[in-house]
Formats: C-alpha cells, structure tokens, sequence
C-alpha cells in the first residue's frame, strides 16, 4: 500500500511519520500516561523513536496496517505550520480486519483531536484498506480510549484476563469492535466516570 494523507478540515492532518518526528515522539512518549497505557518501551530513548519511526511506522505501509502521524495546524500565537500531536493507526490487517490503536501527546489532549484523528482512521479502514471489521483493544481503566472510540460506535463486548503483554507482565484488557455497517454513533450507554 502506498502511504498516503488524510485531512479534517484545515486543521488535522494525518501523514506517515518521518524522521523529522523523532524528537517529538521521543519527548511524548516520556509521559506517564502514554507509558502506563501503551506498550512504547519504558524508560523510551530517541533511539526507540528512530526505530518506530524510520523502521516499524514505515515498514507498516508495506504490511498494509498504515500508521499516520496527528498534526494539528498550529495557531497564531504559536507559530505558523504543523505541530506533532501523536499517532493513529491500524495494526495487524489480515482478512478483512484491523486493530485500531492511537496515542496523544499531553498538550492535544480534551481538544477534540483523538475524535477527529479516529474517524478518519476508520473512514479509510473501511474505505481505502477495504476493512469489514476493526478491533480495539485497551488496558482495563484507560477511558479516555473508550470515550474516543464508543464516540465512533464501537461496543465494549468485554474484559479478557491477561490479554495484553506490557514489558513482559500480562495486564487485564477490554475489547471492542466495530463493523463496517455500524452506526458511527454511540452503540451503548456510556458506562464509566463522567
């Protein structure tokens, strides 16, 4: 599969990383939050960011599982251009499924941008990549994950013991998915801290 863009208006960008990304992937992944609830090395070094980067994100386009960089159009104030926000993706594309999987950076977070990065995501899962049903997966207590994709309609169908390996310690999972024909509304009461 060729690597290729997606946009949400003017102000979200999703585009494969590259090297020009290390640095911040690298200062990202520093936050507990992104080491708690995702399986980035801990501690993480530039070198794991260059091996994500330049090798695994790259090589995923090959395996027809993309991953994209988040970039939001940075205002004003800041400066004029793009700034790194975090990554989406989906993983292990094989028969007509795909696991969906994101991270944020601590200063993206509660503006909106995981939503939009995941909707489109999903649009070209079951767009472009030709997807009939994507997964998601997440350590148990992780609700900003749930709150983004049961946003997108997908059902939690339950808590698997020991599903996920995290630094060589198996952790309690959720899982959910969702189909091709599903509404892309909630699919169920929102069940977790309000």
């Amino acid at each position: 599969m060729d690597p290729f863009e997606l946009r949400w208006d003017d102000d979200l960008l999703l585009a494969p990383p590259s090297s020009a990304d290390v640095d911040v992937v690298t200062a990202a992944c520093q936050d507990p939050e992104i080491q708690r609830n995702t399986l980035v090395p801990a501690p993480y070094t530039r070198e794991d960011a260059e091996e994500f980067v330049d090798g695994y994100a790259r090589d995923s386009w090959a395996r027809s599982s993309p991953i994209w960089a988040i970039y939001q159009r940075m205002d004003a104030a800041e400066a004029r251009g793009w700034a790194f926000r975090g990554v989406v993706g989906l993983d292990g594309v094989e028969d007509g499924s795909g696991e969906i999987g994101f991270w944020l950076a601590p200063e993206a977070r509660g503006r909106g941008v995981a939503h939009r990065a995941v909707g489109l995501c999903l649009d070209a899962g079951f767009g472009v990549v030709g997807l009939e049903r994507v997964e998601w997966r997440a350590f148990v207590g992780n609700w900003a994950s749930w709150r983004t994709v049961w946003r997108h309609g997908f059902r939690k169908e339950g808590e698997v013991r020991g599903l996920g390996v995290q630094r060589g310690q198996r952790r309690d999972q959720w899982i959910g998915t969702l189909l091709r024909d599903d509404p892309r509304e909630p699919a169920q009461p929102w069940d977790g801290p309000r």
